[in-house]
């Protein structure tokens, strides 16, 4: 009698032996999303995706409302063509280095004329005063002396006239003015460009909060993207446990109708200890002080968010 209860408890033991399923971490899939928002708030004009929709980097999202940013452009390109015909009208008034030399040039001849005229005068005066020349002859002298004077002065004024130092000045506030209407220029063209919205990374469109015809504040989030590369599990290792795994670890995960052979890369592993959420259904262990672990999918399954898994310790695999 001894003996056959033996023997059947040790069937019994090797039954539930046999049946016992190894020790795994509950966990979920999570995902880290991207935020497209406007730089710049208004009214949606135009949505180009909704959810579930797959986008590639560049690729247009929404279009903000553009009459203000495109009023403002059409200003700014009124200011700088203005401030352009100003600069130019002081230019053309103001003479260039070549005109300059030229007349330059003009007035080493006047002085050598002048000289010239002098000399001639002051013979004339000297033959005139013996009663050698006539008073004719002298009065021819010293209007010729007059008008090379004149030459003298009158290209004089114009050297001076052509290095005017305020007009010098008026023409660098120009020069600034049109720099500023370029720079207004293009700050309203970068604010109309920022109105049209791509995607920053590829991915597919989680979520949509606004549509065309709503008002959305500047960097108020339009609709949401999820990375492929994005995706997490998230699971929680009671301490005694997390000895048994560490960075870089490879873990099986499972899960109700998902494909075989998933596995996951531990990636984070948490140093505080807190207790199991309540996402984790589990009246056995949501009273239990565990540390938070997250792994990276490997492969290119595409995990629903939120989804239950269970993962597979590298020491049960």
């Amino acid at each position: 009698m001894l003996a056959l209860l033996a023997v059947i408890g040790g069937v019994a033991w090797w039954a539930l032996r046999s049946e016992r399923t190894p020790e795994t971490f509950q966990g979920y899939v999570e995902g880290y999303l991207t935020y497209a928002a406007p730089e710049l708030g208004g009214r949606i004009e135009k949505l180009a995706v909704d959810s579930g929709s797959q986008v590639k980097v560049g690729q247009f999202l929404f279009q903000i409302s553009s009459e203000t940013q495109t009023a403002q452009r059409a200003e700014a390109i009124a200011r700088l063509q203005q401030a352009q015909s100003i600069l130019a009208n002081l230019q053309a008034s103001l003479q260039r280095p070549e005109e300059i030399a030229v007349l330059q040039a003009q007035e080493r001849q006047a002085q050598a004329q002048l000289v010239l005229s002098t000399a001639e005068l002051e013979r004339q005066r000297t033959l005139l005063a013996r009663g050698i020349a006539s008073q004719a002859t002298y009065d021819q002298a010293k209007a010729t002396n007059d008008r090379d004077k004149a030459a003298l002065e009158a290209v004089e004024r114009q050297i001076q006239a052509g290095r005017i130092p305020a007009r010098i000045a008026e023409i660098a506030a120009a020069e600034a003015a049109v720099r500023a209407a370029q720079g207004s220029l293009d700050e309203a063209n970068t604010n109309l460009a920022k109105l049209t919205v791509t995607a920053s990374v590829e991915g597919q469109v989680q979520d949509v909060f606004f549509r065309p015809g709503e008002v959305v504040n500047a960097g108020q989030p339009v609709l949401s993207l999820l990375p492929p590369w994005n995706r997490r599990i998230r699971f929680y290792v009671p301490e005694p446990k997390l000895a048994t795994i560490k960075l870089g670890d490879t873990l099986g995960v499972t899960c109700d109708s998902c494909p075989s052979g998933l596995a996951a890369k531990i990636t984070f592993i948490s140093r505080d200890v807190e207790f199991t959420p309540p996402v984790i259904f589990s009246l056995e262990e949501r009273a239990k002080l565990v540390f938070r672990v997250e792994a990276t999918p490997i492969g290119d399954a595409m995990l629903p968010i939120g989804l239950p898994v269970n993962v597979i310790p590298p020491e049960v695999q």
